[in-house]
């Protein structure tokens, strides 16, 4: 029981990570009708950034916050450089385009940090374990990560569904073209919400940064999963992103940690530990697809953000 609820923590952990990717992916391409794979770059430029902001400061939060306002503030410059100038193109373009923008951070990340990967020490404080029930003790880092995200969650939700700007994302989502009649500056609004999802996307790369090593390409394999969450919530839909990324999280974790002993009752040990990350990983993909055939729009089509 104890090994369960560690991992149901550990699943719920890592699904909040992919709702920080998802959330900002399913953000751009609601509004902007841009597939973005650059995405996880972002990703990665946050965890570099958190990784040389701490050492330079020897301080992690604030070296957290620096690397999301260095994250943000590459994204704003990606949109309005690279990015502005794909609107209302073919998606075939989108992919192109922003495929050639990961080998430019890919190459960019190597020639500013070198090939070698780097690590972010945690501070004491939250390199420890606390006790979340009777017998049952997790890492406070690990909860930490829980509390913001459900924290970042909340609040956009807020801005997204409670604010004037989240009325003019939303509005600009359904016509573009009305809100910029109506004498909005569609660009400002449209590179504001291109940061807020590159932001999103640091966050959860400097958040990973201290439990995996900071290196070139970081962002590319977890970003599949996060078009898996995008795909399964709904494009377009924040409420949805949360939803499918807890589940990916759940069934990615549980899978990874339990899959290894229900297979060894039929395989032998070798062959069970080999299967069992795959059989976990093709369960994600088989969701996606049941959730295709009964909802071909996702769990929470784009009008339920």
């Amino acid at each position: 029981m104890t090994l369960f609820i560690e991992q149901c923590l550990n699943g719920l952990q890592f699904g909040l990570l992919l709702f920080l990717l998802a959330a900002g992916l399913t953000l751009v391409f609601g509004i902007m009708d841009l597939v973005n794979l650059a995405h996880g770059s972002l990703y990665m430029v946050g965890a570099y950034f958190a990784a040389t902001f701490t050492a330079f400061f020897d301080s992690f939060i604030l070296g957290a916050l620096l690397a999301l306002l260095a994250t943000l503030l590459v994204g704003m410059a990606m949109e309005v450089i690279a990015i502005r100038r794909l609107y209302g193109r073919d998606h075939l373009d989108h992919v192109l385009a922003t495929f050639g923008l990961i080998l430019f951070f890919d190459e960019s990340v190597r020639l500013i940090w070198g090939p070698a990967g780097l690590s972010l020490p945690l501070p004491s404080w939250l390199n420890t374990s606390v006790q979340v029930l009777p017998g049952i003790s997790y890492s406070a880092y690990r909860l930490a990560i829980i509390v913001v995200t459900l924290a970042v969650a909340a609040g956009l939700y807020v801005l997204v569904m409670r604010t004037r700007i989240g009325m003019l994302i939303r509005a600009g989502a359904t016509n573009r073209d009305m809100v910029s009649a109506l004498g909005i500056n569609i660009k400002l609004l449209f590179t504001l919400v291109f940061g807020l999802g590159a932001a999103l996307a640091g966050l959860a790369g400097l958040m990973q940064a201290p439990i995996l090593t900071v290196q070139i390409g970081m962002g590319e394999s977890i970003l599949i999963l996060a078009f898996v969450v995008t795909v399964i919530g709904g494009i377009g839909s924040i409420r949805g992103a949360f939803i499918a990324a807890i589940l990916v999280g759940f069934i990615d974790t549980l899978g990874r940690a339990f899959f290894p002993e229900l297979l060894r009752l039929v395989l032998p040990g070798a062959a069970a530990s080999t299967a069992a990350p795959a059989l976990s990983s093709m369960l994600i993909y088989l969701l996606m697809a049941i959730v295709l055939i009964v909802r071909p729009e996702g769990l929470f089509p784009a009008g339920s953000k």
